[in-house]
């Protein structure tokens, strides 16, 4: 797609996500790629994803320290070291000021190029992407990047008691939303995608068929990517943020 930046003009990039393990599902074999090209990347969690899991016998209150261990965890598999969480609570995220500027924190901190994000908008087809804490996260985190963020008047505390300069994130990579207009190849990083995803064990670990489930759904991304055959592709919104 034209207009995207060429990875080599990317220093640094900020993934923010809802729930531990979105990420994972959502843009792995992407993350893979730019770690193994020598990008930075780090992830902003806004949940503990603590209402998450299967188990009911697990106690609830130990359920957030262990989907942290669990998203740190898979980080590594793709070559992410800093992972930062938000401890909002699960299921009841709203795009609310104080999330836009939590989000606007993190972003003059980590100063990124590109920002990945959940999209704001539903997916009617495909249900399980339109969370109503992926859309909150998507709505807040596309408002810290335009206007917030880049505003040294927008939030003046950031600037004024957290000495935090104002910050243009070039360009934002929305996953899991309607309408992609790029596709990136992943068949080489999927071993490292599953990986990923099978480090959060209490979300995965009943899912025989991971694998399989995530292999054919990546393949038909591929396809409406023009890839050929055999290929496994996620898929984006790419904006133009500058």
């Amino acid at each position: 797609m034209a207009g995207v930046l060429d990875d080599a003009q990317i220093g640094r990039i900020l993934c923010i996500t809802a729930h531990p393990d979105d990420v994972d599902f959502g843009a792995a074999g992407t993350v893979a790629l730019w770690t193994e090209a020598g990008i930075e990347v780090v992830y902003c969690v806004v949940t503990d994803g603590d209402a998450g899991g299967s188990d009911e016998s697990f106690p609830r209150a130990e359920m957030p320290a262990l989907r942290r261990a669990e998203q740190v965890a898979a980080a590594k598999c793709v070559g992410v070291n800093d992972v930062r969480f938000l401890g909002y609570p699960d299921g009841r995220v709203e795009a609310t000021l104080d999330l836009r500027r939590d989000l606007a924190r993190v972003i003059r901190q980590v100063r990124p190029d590109r920002v990945v994000c959940p999209s704001p908008e539903r997916s009617y087809a495909r249900i399980g992407f339109s969370h109503p804490d992926h859309r909150a996260v998507g709505s807040a985190a596309l408002d810290a990047v335009y206007p917030d963020a880049r505003n040294p008047f927008a939030f003046p505390e950031l600037r004024e008691r957290e000495s935090l300069a104002a910050w243009t994130a070039r360009e934002v990579w929305i996953a899991g939303g309607p309408e992609p207009n790029h596709y990136v190849d992943v068949t080489a990083t999927f071993p490292r995608k599953i990986a990923a995803l099978r480090a959060h064990e209490s979300q995965t670990g009943q899912m025989a068929d991971l694998a399989e489930r995530l292999r054919d759904r990546l393949a038909r991304t591929a396809q409406l990517a023009g890839l050929p055959d055999g290929r496994l592709a996620e898929g984006f919104r790419v904006l133009d943020t500058a």
